[in-house]
C-alpha cells in the first residue's frame, strides 16, 4: 500500500493498542517527541502480573531518553549478570556483559512488570500529549493510505472510532491488531511444559540470575526486589501441561531445595510452552507491530521485553518525524529492514540456549560442561562466555544509514560521561545530545566542521566535538566540546581520530566520514528528509504529488459486535 504523504485530520498524531510496559514505553518516546498519543487497552487498569523480569542496559537507556529512567531505577534490582551451573551444579562462569557500564546503565536488571507498568503509568497521566484509555478494546481496523481507523468497544459498551495517522500494534502475542491486518507469524512452539513460579518472602538476594544446568530438571532462579523471585522449571512428562492449574503441592516439591513456599507466598503461577515466533510483516500501511504482536521468544535470553522496547526505541523516533514534516514517510519502511534480522538472531539465541543450557540429555550436559570450561581457560574463550559475545550485536546494514565499509554504521553508540564545555558540568553523553541528531568530529579542523554543515542543516543535528588528547580547543564552527573524563569518551573515539559521526536520536550511528568528504555522505542524508508529511497547520513540511491508496483494509470484527 502506496502512504499518502498528505495531511489528513485525526483525533491523535498516534494510536497506540495495549498498555502494557512495551506500548506505553512508545507513548512517553513518542510525547517526549512532540506527536499526540492515544492508548487503547482492553483491561480496566495495569496487569497485576510479573510478567517480564529483567530490563537490560540498552532498555534503562531507552528510559533515560524517555525522561522516565529515575523512576525505573527504583523498581530494579541494578543486576551484575547471570551465573551459569552445570551438571554437577557447579558454576561455570558469571556472563556479566562487555564492557561495564558502557551504555551507561546496570547491565542486566530483575524487576517486577506491575511495579513498572504502575511507574509508566503514573508518567502517562502526567503528560499532555497523551491519552490513556483503559477499559477500550478493540475491535476493528480500517487501514488507509492516509490514516488508520480503529473501532473501540468501552468496558460499558459503548462504540466508538477513533482515528490516528498512524498505529502500533502493542497488544502482545495474541494481537488484535496483527489479527486486524491478516498479518501471519512464523516459527514454532516448543513441546515442553515449564513451571513458572513467582513468590514473595523469599530468602534469595543475589543481584544475578541462576541458571542451573541439571538434566534430570533444568531450571532457572531470577532474584528480585524485597524477597520476590522467580523459579522456572522444566516438568516431565504427567506433571502438567500448558494452560493448567499447577497442583500447590508440585510447586512445594520443585522449590523445596531452596525454601518451604505456602500458598500465600505465591504472586503467580502458571505453566507455559514457549513460543519462538516472528511475524512475516512488521507493517502494513500506516500500522505498525511491536514487542510481542511482532515476535516471541523463550525467557533464556531474557530478550523477550528488551527486544519489544528497542522495536519501539527504533520505531518511535521515526513517526515522530514523520508526523513533524521532518523525515520522509517513504522511509519509515526502514523500521522492518533495521529491526527484523537482529529479532531473528535473538530468537535463534533464545532457542539455543533452551536446546543446550537446558538439555535433559546427561551425555550432552556434561560434554557441554567440558567444552565451556576447556574454553575457559583461553582468553579468548573466556571473554567469549562471561562478555556474553554469543548474544547477536544490534547492527543495521541497511534502511536510515550510509554503509561505507566502516566497522561502526549501523551500531550503537556508547554513553560515556562527558565534560560538557557549554554547561560547563559533567553529564551523560545522552544527556549532552537531546532528541534528535548529532554529528560528532573527532579531532577535525574548522574548515573540517565548515564542510560538515552539509550533513548538520538537513538533519538539524546538534554539533559535539571531541578532541584527541588532553587538548581543549576553542569552539569550532559552533561545536559543543566535550572532554574525557574517565577513559570512556577516549575509549569511543580517538581510534576516529579525523573523521565525523552521525548519530541518530536512537543513538544507532548512521554514517562515519573522513573530515573533507561530508557532501558525498549530504547527498544520501538528504534524500531521507525529502516529501516529508504535512500534519497539521502551521507546520513547515515539503508536500509530495503522490496520492495515497484509499483501498481500505477492513479485516477484522470483533464476535462482540
Amino acid at each position: 500500500m502506496e502512504l499518502s504523504p498528505t495531511y489528513v485530520d485525526a483525533d491523535a498524531d498516534v494510536l497506540i493498542v495495549g498498555a502494557g510496559p512495551v506500548g506505553m514505553t512508545a507513548a512517553l518516546l513518542l510525547a517526549r517527541r512532540g506527536s499526540s498519543v492515544i492508548v487503547l487497552e482492553q483491561h480496566g487498569g495495569p496487569s497485576a502480573e510479573p510478567k517480564a523480569i529483567s530490563l537490560d542496559d540498552e532498555s534503562l537507556r531507552t528510559y533515560q531518553s524517555a525522561g522516565a529512567v529515575d523512576r525505573v531505577l527504583s523498581i530494579v534490582v541494578p543486576g551484575t549478570g547471570t551465573r551459569y551451573y552445570g551438571a554437577d551444579d557447579v558454576e561455570l562462569f558469571h556472563a556479566s556483559g562487555p564492557e561495564p557500564y558502557r551504555l551507561g546503565h546496570p547491565f542486566k536488571n530483575p524487576f517486577a512488570q506491575p511495579d513498572l507498568e504502575q511507574v509508566l503509568r503514573r508518567l502517562l497521566l502526567d503528560e499532555a500529549l497523551v491519552d490513556l484509555r483503559y477499559g477500550s478494546r478493540v475491535t476493528g481496523v480500517t487501514n488507509r493510505g492516509d490514516a488508520v481507523t480503529v473501532d473501540v468497544r468501552s468496558a460499558e459498551g459503548a462504540s466508538t472510532a477513533v482515528r490516528g495517522r498512524f498505529l502500533i500494534g502493542a497488544d502482545g502475542g495474541r494481537s488484535s491488531v496483527r489479527e486486524a491486518l491478516g498479518i501471519t507469524m512464523s516459527g514454532r512452539s516448543d513441546e515442553a511444559a515449564w513451571l513458572v513460579v513467582d513468590t514473595l518472602e523469599d530468602w534469595h538476594d543475589e543481584r544475578y540470575g541462576m541458571h542451573h544446568g541439571d538434566p534430570d530438571r533444568p531450571h532457572v532462579i531470577v532474584p528480585g526486589l524485597n524477597g520476590r523471585c522467580r523459579y522456572e522449571f522444566l516438568l516431565h512428562p504427567g506433571e502438567g501441561g500448558a494452560g493448567d492449574t499447577p497442583p500447590l503441592d508440585l510447586m512445594r516439591r520443585l522449590v523445596a531445595p531452596y525454601r518451604p513456599l505456602d500458598a500465600g507466598q505465591i504472586e503467580r503461577a502458571v505453566i507455559y510452552r514457549f513460543n519462538a515466533l516472528n511475524t512475516d510483516e512488521w507493517s502494513r500501511g500506516r500500522a505498525f507491530l511491536v514487542g510481542d504482536a511482532a515476535h516471541m521468544m523463550p525467557p533464556f535470553a531474557g530478550q523477550g521485553l528488551n527486544s519489544g522496547i528497542r522495536d519501539v526505541a527504533n520505531l518511535t523516533w521515526k513517526l515522530a518525524a514523520v508526523c513533524a514534516g521532518h523525515l520522509a514517510i517513504d522511509w519509515l519502511v526502514s523500521y522492518e529492514t533495521e529491526r527484523r534480522d537482529h529479532v531473528a538472531a535473538t530468537i535463534r539465541l533464545s532457542e539455543n540456549l533452551g536446546r543446550f543450557v537446558m538439555t535433559t540429555s546427561r551425555e550432552l550436559a556434561e560434554r557441554r560442561d567440558r567444552v565451556i570450561r576447556c574454553a575457559l581457560e583461553t582468553p579468548d574463550g573466556r571473554r567469549y562466555f562471561e562478555q556474553m559475545q554469543y548474544r547477536p550485536r544490534v547492527r543495521a546494514t541497511d534502511g536510515l544509514v550510509v554503509p561505507n565499509g566502516s566497522d561502526v554504521v549501523g551500531t550503537t553508540i556508547a554513553q560515556p560521561r562527558v565534560f560538557d564545555t557549554r554547561t560547563h558540568k559533567p553529564r551523560m553523553l545522552d544527556d549532552v545530545i537531546g532528541d534528535g541528531w548529532a554529528v560528532i568530529g573527532v579531532g577535525v579542523s574548522r574548515d573540517g566542521w565548515n564542510d560538515a554543515s552539509a550533513v548538520v542543516n538537513p538533519t538539524r543535528a546538534i554539533r559535539l566535538h571531541v578532541p584527541v588528547g588532553d587538548h581543549l580547543p576553542s569552539t569550532l564552527g559552533g561545536a559543543i566540546v566535550l572532554l574525557d573524563l574517565d577513559g570512556g569518551l577516549n575509549r569511543e573515539f580517538q581510534e576516529r581520530a579525523g573523521t565525523f559521526l552521525l548519530v541518530r536520536p536512537d543513538r544507532m550511528i548512521a554514517a562515519e566520514w573522513p573530515a573533507g568528504r561530508s557532501a558525498e555522505v549530504a547527498t544520501t542524508v538528504a534524500g531521507w528528509f525529502d516529501q516529508a508529511e504535512i500534519t497539521g497547520p502551521g507546520r513547515r513540511t515539503n508536500r509530495s504529488d503522490r496520492e495515497g491508496d484509499v483501498n481500505a483494509i477492513t479485516a477484522y470484527s470483533a464476535a462482540a459486535k
